[in-house]
């Protein structure tokens, strides 16, 4: 059976509902995906922004805020502050982007003072329910790293394995994308890709099987892998693409999202807790996977700490 978004709102109804503060609910398509998620027990939601504006939200939406609790600030920046100190404190442990800009929104949350940073690059991955294929395919860096270097592509690599390990998906195959599958000193990403599969060998990338450079056709076709004689267990059969760069990410997950149907989720990955960012044009669908991702991410951490501990 295809695996598929419904299968991963099923595994994180598993577990508790999650503490979470939504940041500037203040759209339909905002404040429902909260509420969404509330009613499917996934997260206790805390709304944080412009109360007037919240409130005119909910009632667009037919909907009693009483159940709710909700924290006024004067705009989106004091909200996105608001919701990271609340997190430092214990009160909630997501964060949830509502109707305001990623840059505004992860502005607070990367503050070197007060942001929510770890030793680990934070980087952003998408996952992406595909009716034309087999399984649900994760997308990085879509969203946060500009043009990464090779160390912060390490990161974003390993950031995504562990989401895929989260999600159940056992040694995830990860195609580290280019032009061409060939390495040329003409494309520094076919360069850096060949990097990165060096370093999974010498375990500095743990969890996964890379290759690359690939094309994006050699990492989702096996017909096309055939043609090109390209024998690799990740081309044709790819659970995570790594962009060379956010343009190139961005793009492929918006044509996919508008000419190929496909359904999206997103995620940030590295902080200290899960951040749900979604576009603002995402309906409430969208949010609510991205409310099941943040649980399993999180459970998935706190089992990896506790490993740890014990070793």
């Amino acid at each position: 059976m295809k695996t598929n978004f419904q299968h991963l709102i099923q595994l994180a109804k598993q577990h508790p509902p999650i503490k979470t503060a939504v940041v500037h609910p203040v759209t339909v398509e905002a404040l429902s995906g909260a509420i969404e998620a509330a009613r499917h027990n996934l997260i206790i939601p805390l709304l944080i922004g412009p109360i007037n504006k919240i409130k005119q939200a909910a009632t667009a939406l037919n909907i009693s805020l009483k159940d709710y609790e909700v924290i006024g600030t004067e705009h989106s920046h004091a909200a996105a502050k608001k919701a990271v100190e609340l997190s430092h404190s214990g009160a909630v442990n997501m964060l949830m982007k509502g109707s305001l800009h990623t840059e505004e929104f992860m502005s607070a949350i990367v503050d070197k003072e007060q942001g929510l940073r770890t030793d680990r690059r934070m980087s952003h991955a998408f996952v992406l329910e595909i009716p034309t294929y087999e399984k649900l395919l994760l997308l990085a860096d879509a969203a946060i790293n500009i043009t990464p270097t090779l160390m912060e592509k390490r990161d974003i690599v390993q950031n995504t394995i562990d989401l895929a390990l989260a999600m159940g998906i056992k040694k995830p195959k990860v195609a580290i994308l280019s032009a061409v599958e060939t390495v040329t000193d003409k494309i520094p990403s076919t360069i850096d890709a060949a990097a990165l599969c060096k370093m999974a060998d010498r375990k500095q990338i743990c969890g996964g099987i890379l290759d690359g450079p690939l094309a994006f056709d050699n990492a989702i076709s096996i017909e096309a892998a055939k043609i090109k004689e390209i024998q690799s267990t990740v081309s044709g059969n790819a659970d995570i693409l790594i962009a060379p760069n956010l343009e190139a990410a961005n793009m492929l997950a918006k044509q996919l999202e508008y000419l190929a149907h496909t359904k999206l989720a997103g995620l940030v990955l590295g902080a200290r807790i899960p951040i749900v960012l979604t576009s603002r044009a995402d309906h409430a669908d969208s949010r609510l996977v991205s409310c099941a991702l943040g649980i399993l991410y999180k459970i998935y951490l706190q089992r990896k700490a506790c490993k740890k501990l014990s070793s």
